[in-house]
C-alpha cells in the first residue's frame, strides 16, 4: 500500500500495530482505517492505540454480518466472503476491547474514490479491472483462480444488462450502507 501512495503523500512510518514507535500519550487520537483484520495480535494492537492516544481512539472498519450480503459477494464471489469470515473482526468485540466505544454506521457515497471493498457498489464495472482489485486486500489476497469465475459472471451480467436490471435500486442511490463501522472511544 506505501508502494502506490503519490509521491507527494506525507511520510509513512512503517510498523506494527502491536508495537507502534510513538511515546505514550504522544497523540490527541489515534485511527485504525480498515486494518485490524490484519494484525497478528488484535489484542496487543488496541493495547497500543490506547497506549499513544491522549483523547480519542478510532477504527474504521466492517461488520461482516452485514458485509456478506453486498452484491459482489453475495452473487458473485461466496468465496471472498468466506475468506472474509476467518479474518473479520466482531464489532462488539473491537468495541470491549476499547474499553466502550460509540458506533456509527458508515454509508458509502457512490462516487467514493477511496477503492475499498464496497467503494464501487454503483459502478460494478471497477472491480474487473486489476488494479483496482490490487488495492482491496479482500481481493487482493485471494488468487485468480478464486476471483476468474465470479468475475466472469459479473463481466457477462454487465454485458447483458442483467446487473443493471437486478440492481436498479441502487443507480439512483447517493449513498450505500454495506456494513462498514466506526468506532470512536473517547478516553
Amino acid at each position: 500500500m506505501i508502494a502506490q501512495r503519490p509521491p507527494e503523500a506525507a511520510p509513512a512510518v512503517q510498523a506494527s500495530a502491536e508495537s507502534l514507535p510513538l511515546r505514550t500519550d504522544s497523540a490527541d487520537a489515534v485511527m485504525a482505517l480498515l486494518t485490524v483484520h490484519h494484525w497478528t495480535d488484535l489484542e496487543a494492537g488496541i493495547r497500543e492505540l490506547l497506549r499513544v492516544a491522549r483523547q480519542r481512539v478510532v477504527i474504521f472498519t466492517w461488520d461482516q454480518n452485514v458485509f456478506r450480503r453486498f452484491w459482489l459477494l453475495d452473487e458473485y464471489l461466496p468465496e471472498v466472503a468466506a475468506f472474509d469470515e476467518g479474518r473479520a473482526v466482531a464489532i462488539d468485540r473491537l468495541a470491549a476491547l476499547l474499553g466502550g466505544a460509540r458506533i456509527e454506521t458508515v454509508s458509502i457515497p457512490h462516487d467514493c474514490t477511496d477503492g475499498f471493498g464496497a467503494a464501487f457498489w454503483r459502478r460494478p464495472q471497477a472491480y474487473l479491472d486489476p488494479r483496482v482489485r490490487a488495492g482491496m486486500s479482500m481481493l487482493a489476497q485471494n488468487n485468480e483462480e478464486v476471483l476468474r469465475p465470479g468475475l466472469d459472471r459479473l463481466a457477462a451480467d454487465l454485458s447483458s444488462g442483467a446487473w443493471h436490471e437486478r440492481h436498479a435500486d441502487l443507480l439512483d442511490r447517493e449513498t450505500h450502507e454495506a456494513g462498514y463501522r466506526l468506532l470512536v472511544a473517547d478516553l
